[in-house]
């Protein structure tokens, strides 16, 4: 039995990816399944209606002609409410759901009989690093945020020995070594940068220090679930803070990326240590979708304070959107083609991978914050 999965616009502001590329429709139509796509759903990303294979896509003007009888919904952002409304009941919704701030979605879904799954809630076990969205999207956040330092620093990245006399090397500073935090250091490292890192989880010292980096001490670990670090005490942070502003002030480059999920981003720069550094210095918080690693972050926007420049962007992956859109959609295709089956989908709800990912099903919200 044929599997229909439906592709539509991204609605969301500045969105340019999209859930999939021409490359991952050729794969699944080979397993007898079928898409029903808006229109022009894959242009901001460079793909081009006529590129997707055509024994196997269908194109619709609106979005509601292409969810009507879709069995899957593939997006990037949360579906809206008009989307949802579109889809008949049993259906599939994959995409990014934001869980932990949208609670009158995961309601919508599940009153309209939607089956839903959250990118962000797929298990980080060894079986399910190729369906990792999360990891996928941070590391092209993590090089992008170090490009953006480079275009907006007023000095080299490198060290550069010339006639007029020597260039010393910039300093940068990468708070937090996650998948975005790893990748920004290999990047500044290959454009020349003297690189110190900083995490609270002490177990990636040796990850930091293997990409050439400098591990900075500040004597506070904390080490969470699922390879995320917990949230820190009051007295911990302030310790943590103390210890990094030190190093903020004397770096010509900061690069935040602390999160834990389901919280605002933690504080971890405020007004007095932005003000410690040189004019011409430049801070990238990638915490600022929730919240902000700085205080004087302004989300998708440039704070000048005092000649230090603050780049708050939330959506780095969208200004990549062709390998972005690529990359996601590899995972999308590794997360569904085990419940892919001839006789149609039958999801393995044992599966800890399916499982964990669930956030409504049956008309059941399944998802629990407090987990």
């Amino acid at each position: 039995m044929a599997i229909k999965i439906a592709v539509v616009n991204e609605s969301k502001n500045n969105e340019t990816r999209v859930a999939v590329v021409p490359e991952i429709a050729q794969k699944l139509s080979s397993n007898n399944v079928t898409f029903s796509i808006e229109k022009n759903s894959g242009a901001a990303s460079g793909f081009l209606d006529a590129d997707y294979p055509e024994n196997a896509c269908s194109f619709f003007d609106v979005a509601s002609e292409a969810l009507k009888d879709a069995d899957v919904l593939f997006k990037v952002n949360p579906p809206t409410s008009e989307e949802i409304g579109y889809m008949k009941k049993g259906a599939l919704a994959v995409s990014y759901m934001s869980p932990f701030q949208s609670g009158e979605l995961i309601k919508n879904m599940a009153s309209s009989g939607i089956d839903a799954f959250s990118v962000e809630l797929i298990p980080r076990i060894s079986r399910a690093q190729s369906m990792d969205a999360l990891s996928s999207q941070a590391s092209i956040a993590g090089y992008k945020a170090v490009i953006l330092a480079a275009n907006n620093a007023n000095k080299f990245f490198p060290m550069l020995t010339t006639a007029a006399g020597t260039v010393r090397p910039a300093q940068t500073l990468i708070v937090g070594a996650g998948v975005a935090g790893l990748q920004a250091i290999a990047t500044a490292k290959r454009l020349g940068s003297r690189v110190i890192a900083f995490d609270v989880r002490s177990s990636t010292k040796e990850q930091i220090e293997s990409l050439g980096a400098q591990f900075l001490d500040t004597g506070i670990t904390a080490e969470g679930e699922g390879g995320y670090a917990r949230e820190l005490s009051a007295e911990e942070l302030k310790t943590q803070k103390e210890a990094l502003s030190k190093a903020m002030g004397q770096s010509d480059i900061v690069i935040t990326t602390a999160a834990v999920p389901g919280k605002p981003a933690p504080k971890l720069i405020d007004r007095n240590t932005v003000e410690s550094m040189a004019p011409g210095s430049v801070i990238v918080d990638l915490g600022a979708i929730s919240g902000g690693n700085c205080e004087l972050t302004k989300p998708d926007d440039i704070v000048d304070h005092g000649g230090v420049i603050i780049l708050g962007p939330t959506n780095l992956p969208s200004t990549m959107p062709k390998h972005a859109s690529e990359l996601y959609s590899r995972n999308l295709l590794n997360f569904i083609s085990p419940a892919i089956t001839d006789e149609g989908l039958n999801i393995d709800w044992d599966d800890e991978i399916f499982n964990g990912a669930n956030i409504t099903r049956n008309g059941d919200i399944v998802f629990n914050e407090e987990a």
